[in-house]
């Protein structure tokens, strides 16, 4: 049996990080087996239309942040409220997410492993414990580990893997404290899908 989310990588043909680790190294689903899934997937991948393109653009979004689709419109509609680009919004939005924050500092393998870590009470915001995936981090927001949690099984080789993370500008690493600080809004974004294509889509419902 498959794993569902290396299927959704192999039917968009793009490298989504869905598994952390496993992303970087041979046993990549997307180098393994590059086509598409079900029976016909060696076959040649046909020509989206501008709609399929714009689709396929948010279905990347949606399964690289493990979002549901009312995420989603709810997501585009709070940024398309904002005054500033409608595409930096979402973008923004999405990356303050703690489960977001958790894998981006290198706490987690993974968002959906992120999001367990978060759900299961093992992360705090600025000395308090949040189980929200989706709670909204802002710039001088302090994210650690629950001191409880520092010997769960989980975070076994944290040291070896934080001292390797590279995080973003926006967020500043403390590797012998576990700890990161949210220094700025996100920024200099470098992301596997166009941003521009979902607002089109969304812009359309």
């Amino acid at each position: 049996m498959f794993d569902t989310r290396e299927k959704k990588e192999r039917s968009l043909g793009v490298k989504l990080f869905l598994k952390g680790t496993r992303c970087n190294s041979p046993k990549c689903v997307t180098i393994r087996r590059p086509q598409r899934p079900g029976q016909h997937g060696k076959g040649r991948r046909r020509t989206l239309s501008e709609y399929g393109q714009q689709l396929a653009e948010k279905q990347k979004i949606r399964f690289s942040y493990g979002l549901r689709e009312s995420q989603m419109k709810r997501l585009f509609w709070e940024a398309s409220k904002n005054p500033g680009v409608t595409g930096d919004v979402i973008l923004q939005l999405l990356e303050r997410r703690l489960d977001n924050v958790v894998f981006r500092l290198g706490l987690a393998s993974s968002r959906s492993v992120a999001r367990q870590l978060v759900g299961h009470g093992h992360i705090m915001v600025n000395g308090k414990k949040v189980t929200i995936p989706s709670f909204s981090v802002k710039v001088g927001d302090k994210i650690s580990i629950r001191p409880q949690s520092k010997d769960n099984p989980v975070f076994k080789d944290l040291n070896a893997t934080m001292k390797k993370q590279e995080t973003p500008v926006w967020i500043l690493l403390d590797n012998d404290k576990f700890e990161g600080k949210i220094v700025d809004l996100p920024k200099e974004f470098e992301m596997p899908f166009d941003i521009n294509m979902v607002v089109d889509y969304y812009s359309k419902q």
